[in-house]
């Protein structure tokens, strides 16, 4: 028999060699959930088990018990960057994380690497805290290294994670360094178009709507005519802007846009981004647009099972519940929510506020008038956080359900 948590730690190695899930490993003759307690060392594996992972890695059962040394951080950056997003898990961080461990005599620039495909495999995961800790630790060696390059595109990924974390004048900040600094840190025009929709997004949870509409218009002006991903974030970023100004008809409209000029088959991760945004337009409009967003939420269902991250997954739950919620379906709401407690931190900190705030308006209907109080707190903290767009939309919530 072997032993864990050897056993464990050596099969997650072999898997991640392979660039495959632990879905896949597992096939129809084991459960994914049991794999994973093998290789968390959990579980001690029996040995049918070890007979079976060993023809579904096409390897001999010996090589479980190989004792060669732990592969080279750089072996295992290589294997990491290969994989698609679907199959990025907590185990391939587990990977990277004792990998750059083990590393002592790593160079910065390997090191470097290593802690870039880490924030990814955080930011698939939605864990925006770890996210941010590794994209710190690329920042730091970006300045180490005298790399101005690697250090912008740090800076750049830092502060989306700040923004999602609802540190938006941080993340403000870091883009308007970048940004004023481009020519050294040697952004490339994808990624300064990036940065430019990125900082209308923090000057639309700031308050300066006018400012975030004039760089959206700008964005999209550079980019008429244009078809695919970036054309389409651009679209994107102009509705929201155009629904937080209020202007619902101009919102649908650069949503739809941005759905005209990306294909499913070309971005499908976008695709089901753009069906969820749809939905959420919709619900936030005034009245809600319920029948358009269970369209939006249908459709993007097939794509949601075949790629969606745990962050997509919880996205949709809680879209369910609000559309639920408006359609006047209490049960299924509270059902819904229940669902999603676990699984909130996955949101960005604005959704995270609007969940709370939903689970409070469930309850005053309920009768539970105590919740105005809870709601009041959340609008304060979030004037305190410096998002003074949206404390005015909780407050709004608390002046509609005071009278």
């Amino acid at each position: 028999m072997l032993e864990q948590p050897g056993f464990g730690k050596r099969l997650r190695q072999l898997r991640q060699q392979r660039g495959i899930s632990q879905v896949t490993l597992a096939g129809t003759g084991m459960s994914a959930a049991y794999l994973s307690r093998l290789e968390s060392g959990s579980r001690r594996p029996t040995e049918h088990a070890v007979g079976y992972l060993a023809e579904r890695l096409g390897i001999s059962v010996d090589m479980f018990e190989d004792d060669r040394p732990e592969d080279s951080l750089t072996e295992v950056v290589a294997v990491v960057a290969a994989m698609p997003e679907r199959d990025l898990d907590a185990g391939t961080g587990t990977l990277l994380t004792e990998a750059l461990e083990a590393a002592g005599e790593a160079d910065d620039l390997t090191r470097w690497h290593a802690l870039a495909q880490l924030a990814r495999v955080h930011e698939v995961l939605g864990d925006f805290r770890r996210e941010r800790e590794a994209l710190a630790g690329l920042d730091e060696l970006g300045r180490r290294l005298g790399r101005a390059a690697l250090q912008g595109r740090a800076r750049l990924r830092l502060a989306h994670c700040d923004r999602d974390l609802g540190d938006v004048k941080s993340a403000r900040d870091a883009v308007v360094e970048v940004l004023g600094d481009e020519r050294r840190m040697r952004i490339s025009a994808a990624d300064s178009v990036r940065a430019r929709l990125l900082l209308a997004s923090c000057q639309a949870e700031l308050g300066d709507l006018a400012e975030a509409a004039r760089l959206v218009d700008e964005v999209c002006g550079s980019l008429e005519g244009a078809g695919g991903a970036l054309a389409a974030q651009a679209y994107w970023s102009a509705a929201t802007v155009a629904a937080r100004q209020g202007n619902d008809a101009r919102a649908a409209e650069c949503l739809t846009r941005a759905m005209e000029v990306v294909d499913s088959r070309d971005d499908l991760t976008l695709w089901l981004r753009l069906r969820l945004a749809g939905a959420s337009l919709s619900l936030a409009a005034d009245p809600p647009r319920t029948a358009e967003a269970e369209e939006f939420l249908e459709a993007a269902e097939p794509a949601l099972r075949l790629i969606g991250s745990p962050r997509h997954q919880q996205e949709m739950c809680f879209l369910q519940a609000k559309l639920a919620f408006h359609q006047g379906r209490p049960e299924r709401t509270e059902e819904l929510l229940a669902a999603g407690e676990d699984g909130k931190h996955l949101l960005s900190y604005r959704d995270q506020v609007r969940f709370d705030v939903l689970r409070s308006l469930v309850a005053l209907r309920s009768g539970d008038r105590g919740v105005l109080d809870r709601l009041r707190e959340i609008a304060a903290q979030v004037q305190t956080a410096n998002m003074p767009d949206l404390a005015a939309e909780v407050w709004r919530t608390v002046a509609q359900n005071t009278i």
